[in-house]
């Protein structure tokens, strides 16, 4: 019982945070591929930032996150993306491209498809993670195709990303 007691009163280390919360925004089931946020985690107080199509997404996050055991507090800088008949066009012309094309049907098979298609005020911005240098290359390449004011790729290999988490240990 003394166990539990202290067990309870001590903070959960910000690295269990961390993957609650990326747990909690992969399964938000209103987040898709259109959208994007990244979560950093400091003394238990969460930052979430990124892009999102609807502004409820926003605070369902923000709400889901509060819930969780060891944050303290959130700080919600996610932006909420501009309606747009154009922007909404080159997301689907451009998922269509991306996932349609079987170099990607690995990844449209996934439960949550890593790559992901963020359109703002027709600037096109592609993040996640991709196997391979060749992949990440090819994504872009589809995404220059539909006439978008620019396309920005920050999509990362799994090797990159393997690469920055032993640098964490």
């Amino acid at each position: 019982m003394l166990g539990s007691t202290a067990e309870a009163r001590t903070p959960r280390d910000d690295y269990a945070i961390f993957t609650d919360v990326a747990r909690e925004v992969r399964g938000y089931v209103n987040f898709t591929i259109f959208d994007d946020v990244a979560a950093s985690v400091d003394e238990g107080v969460v930052t979430l930032r990124g892009k999102v199509t609807m502004p409820f997404k926003k605070q369902d996050l923000a709400r889901r996150v509060e819930r969780l055991g060891g944050v303290r507090e959130v700080r919600n800088e996610i932006q909420v993306l501009p309606v747009s008949a154009f922007d909404d066009e080159l997301r689907f012309q451009i998922a269509r491209a991306i996932y349609g094309n079987p170099n990607f049907w690995n990844y449209a098979a996934m439960v949550s498809p890593p790559i992901h298609i963020v359109v703002d005020r027709g600037r096109v911005t592609l993040t996640g993670v991709v196997s391979s240098e060749v992949d990440r290359m090819l994504a872009r390449s589809l995404a220059s195709s539909f006439g978008a004011f620019s396309v920005t790729s920050t999509l990362r290999t799994d090797a990159e990303v393997k690469e920055a988490l032993e640098g964490i240990d």
